[in-house]
Formats: structure tokens, sequence, C-alpha cells
């Protein structure tokens, strides 16, 4: 385009354009000149932008479709099908007279599994996404600390040092599952004021704990009081990954730990 500008005010326009003035026209047309040629280049990128963005968004939320029809499988569906083929035996038992009470406390705890899967999927439905910036471990704590603490008006508190590459997206999710199983636990069953976290470790050796300041649990097992189906799923969470559960409960309050490999320096 200069080329051609400097031809034609060279051949035609020198008795018309001063030299001077020639120059000053040189910049104002190479800008209008470019401004005509990117306006529709800005507008392609800026669709092509839009466009990839939906792709994005469509995507996420096809994983987000998939992952959540997973937990249903491995969670609800297989609990749901359990719960029919107790609930026929339990019928067959009372057609011959031989209803127990144990088939009852199976299928109470199966629908507290089900209570527990439904929770967890509601919950991970809850958790706000960034494109920019994966959702942590740590952030999903954080989450159920301020969700209780807006709930029962409690102070909660966090310290959280685990560095979130030591774990597994499967050890992520069942350590979250046992989190967020104490925390119901201090909700629904002591009258605390305070309840705290910790985590600290790295990939061979950590440890997490729950701590509150209620009455406590007035039993000297709290895993072998009738219906505490929370405690138990917790366990068998712990012992499913390998990591080691503890709770201790009295007047001053109760403490839940889960540990791997021993405890973390």
């Amino acid at each position: 385009m200069v080329g051609i500008w400097e031809i034609v005010r060279h051949q035609f326009l020198m008795p018309y354009i001063s030299m001077d003035m020639g120059n000053y026209l040189t910049p104002v047309l190479v800008f209008l000149f470019s401004f005509v040629l990117l306006l529709p280049l800005f507008s392609l990128l800026e669709r092509n932008q839009r466009e990839l963005e939906q792709e994005r968004a469509v995507k996420t939320a096809m994983e987000a479709r998939e992952g959540l029809a997973k937990e249903l499988h491995d969670g609800m569906a297989q609990s749901l099908f359990l719960l029919s083929v107790r609930i026929e035996r339990l019928e067959q038992n009372r057609r011959n007279g031989e209803v127990s009470g144990e088939s009852i406390e199976q299928i109470k705890k199966t629908v507290h599994e089900v209570n527990s899967y439904v929770r967890q999927a509601i919950a991970n439905l809850k958790v706000q996404v960034s494109v920019a910036q994966n959702f942590t471990l740590e952030q999903s704590v954080k989450e159920q600390l301020a969700q209780m603490a807006g709930e029962v008006m409690i102070e909660v508190s966090l310290d959280w040092s685990l560095d979130d590459e030591a774990l597994t997206s499967a050890e992520k999710a069942e350590l979250l599952s046992c989190i967020r199983e104490a925390i119901i636990n201090v909700r629904k069953h002591t009258r605390a004021g305070k309840v705290a976290i910790s985590g600290q470790g790295g990939r061979e050796r950590w440890k997490v704990a729950v701590t509150d300041d209620g009455a406590g649990i007035p039993h000297e097992d709290p895993f072998a009081v009738s219906g505490s189906y929370g405690l138990q799923i917790m366990r068998e969470r712990a012992e499913r990954m390998g990591w080691r559960l503890s709770l201790g409960s009295d007047s001053a309050g109760t403490l839940v730990e889960i540990t791997k490999g021993g405890d973390a320096e």
C-alpha cells in the first residue's frame, strides 16, 4: 500500500501535494488501511474465542455429567440395589415369621449410605469450578467449613499444610468424604462452639484431624453404637484406602484423626 501511494504521489500528485504534506499523509493512510483490515480480523478472532469457550464449557459439563453418573452408579445405584435385595429378604422372613433386628439394622445402614452419597453428590455439584485454577482439597475443606459456619453459627478454623499433590484423585475424594462426615457429626450430635481442622504431612505420611469442644460421645466405643452408620461408613472408607482412623471423645470434646503411614512429622 505504501509503495503504491509513493508511486502515485510522485508520478501524479507532485503538482498538487508538497513533499512535506505527502510525508504527513503517509502514516495517516497506513493507519486507515490497517484499521480497515484489522477490524474484521479482530472480529474473527473474537468469534473464534467465543466458540472455543463454548466448546470448553460443553466439555466441562460433559465431564461433570460423566463424573456424576459414575458416582451415582458406584454409590447410590449399587446401594439401592442392595437395599431392594435386603427388603425382599426381609419380606420373605416376615412371611416366615423370622424377622430379625439385624436385617432392619442393615437396611437402615444402607439407607444412611444412600443419604451420604446424595449429600456428597449435591456438595460436588455446588462446587464452583474455576477455569484458571483447579479446585484443591484445601479449598473444598474451606467450603465445607464455611457452609457449616453459616448454617449453625459455629466458630471454625483451618490449619492446612498438607500438599495437594501428595494425594491421588481417589484419595482426595475419600478423604473429603471422611472430613465431611466428621463435620456432619459435629453439627448433628454435639453442642460444640468451635471446630478446627488441620492437615499436615507429605506423600508418604500425613495426618488430618477434626476437633471440637462439644459434649463428646458418651460411649467407650462410638463405632459400636447402634445407629452410628456415619462413623461406621467413615471407618470403612479409611480401611479401604489403607488409612488409620481413630476417634477420641470426652467431656472436653471430640477428636477424629485420619493418618497414613503413621503420624506426620
